[in-house]
């Protein structure tokens, strides 16, 4: 079977912009059975604002170069940076729009981490995933392990961060017969 090529991209907004809707558990509807190597799914954009940066910053990392815009003049950025942890947990929320759907046990681990650029205020970033392995588990029928290739992404095009993540993903098997 093809590999899925899922580039759907949503509309462009800011977490600032961000309403409070309702949480609703669901469980999600993929199995491992249900994914394929080499699927491939592209996040909506989400600029990153002056303000979240700092917010971010004074709040988590307040290392000079995320929480003051002008002490960051002087840094090797020449600007205000957001936080790789910032960016991480835009990874997160851009990451779970688009995976959502997968019954996901947890993550085990990360890989190859790496922040190749600076996210600045004004970028426009959005998130990637492609699966490059699944491999089924030896010790019990009712997971597997899904590797997926993460990226963020600026508008340029260019890889801000990127990683690779070790994931549990629930089989059918796990699930009650209905």
């Amino acid at each position: 079977m093809a590999a899925r090529d899922i580039r759907e991209r949503g509309r462009p907004s800011k977490l600032t912009d961000a309403r409070p809707q309702a949480f609703v558990p669901v469980r999600p509807h993929r199995t491992f059975e249900d994914l394929q190597v080499g699927e491939f799914r592209t996040s909506r954009d989400q600029t990153v604002s002056e303000a979240e940066i700092l917010a971010f910053a004074r709040a988590y990392d307040p290392q000079w170069f995320h929480s003051d815009p002008e002490l960051a003049r002087a840094s090797v950025f020449g600007e205000l940076v957001a936080s790789g942890i910032h960016v991480l947990a835009l990874w997160r929320q851009l990451d779970h729009e688009i995976n959502s759907d997968i019954d996901f046990i947890c993550g085990v681990g990360w890989d190859d981490v790496r922040m190749r650029r600076a996210v600045k205020a004004g970028d426009t970033i959005h998130v990637t995933s492609e699966i490059v392995r699944l491999t089924p588990s030896s010790s019990g029928a009712d997971r597997g392990t899904a590797l997926t290739r993460y990226a963020v992404v600026n508008q340029k095009g260019e890889e801000a961060v990127t990683f690779t993540s070790i994931n549990l993903v629930y089989t059918r098997a796990s699930r009650p017969l209905a």
